[in-house]
């Protein structure tokens, strides 16, 4: 079985546009983000879902600089783009990522992998999000290229195409589906980046944790916020966009 995961990813953004090729320390959050995701050990590829608009040049020029592998879809029909991109490179478990999550941690990918892996005869879908448990921003999505075909080929809404996922948890008597719940209940912290406040605490994570160790984990983070309870103020206003 080839488990991928697809990171969706594109210069345009609402709330802060460009925001995955900010930098810190002269790397770019998404740079942080495949370096993450890379250590997974239950991921066989990583691929990341572009669009076909010119402006993504700096996503393709940063993949090809890496090594990644790299699909161009539709900017809209994000369930499209993902559909394509697992069946152009033959996947059979689709690990969704948003490239939003520059501390995504890769523990935290393999307990959502090996989770579906474990129950994949009896499961659709498994992810650590159909009820919050851990930090927005550690989000992982993983389902079997049968469930994402099936949504491909009967989603209407224009809410499930461009949500990838949305038309597994909203018809949940057509898909089986599994939550991964965290030991505890780390939902109050956000460390996804969608807005300034949002880049802002994520560099002062990174510039805290990141020389002395590549690979820090959730419980890293929640150490360093535990000595630094200020920096969750920075962007405890901000509200996620609703589905």
């Amino acid at each position: 079985m080839k488990v991928a995961a697809i990171i969706q990813a594109r210069m345009g953004s609402t709330r802060l546009p460009g925001k995955i090729m900010k930098a810190v320390n002269g790397r770019t959050l998404l740079e942080y983000q495949l370096e993450r995701v890379k250590y997974a050990k239950t991921i066989d590829q990583v691929i990341v879902a572009t669009t076909i608009k010119e402006t993504e040049q700096p996503i393709l020029e940063l993949c090809e600089r890496l090594g990644i592998d790299y699909y161009r879809g539709s900017e809209e029909d994000v369930l499209s783009r993902y559909y394509e991109a697992a069946k152009n490179y033959h996947v059979d478990a689709v690990v969704r990522l948003t490239s939003d999550c520059p501390i995504i941690d890769p523990e935290v990918i393999d307990k959502v992998v090996n989770c579906y892996l474990n129950n994949q005869s009896s499961v659709d879908y498994v992810s650590n999000t159909l009820e919050r448990t851990y930090p927005r921003g550690l989000d992982t999505e993983v389902f079997s290229f049968e469930a994402l075909s099936k949504a491909y080929d009967e989603a209407v809404l224009s809410r499930d195409r461009e949500h990838v996922t949305a038309y597994f948890y909203t018809n949940s008597n057509l898909f089986k589906l599994l939550n991964v719940r965290n030991d505890q209940n780390f939902e109050r912290y956000r460390w996804t980046v969608d807005t300034e406040e949002d880049f802002k605490l994520i560099q002062l994570i990174l510039n805290e944790l990141y020389k002395s160790n590549q690979v820090f984990s959730l419980e890293d983070v929640i150490r360093l916020l535990n000595i630094y309870p200020e920096w969750n103020e920075i962007n405890a206003h901000i509200e996620q966009k609703k589905l």
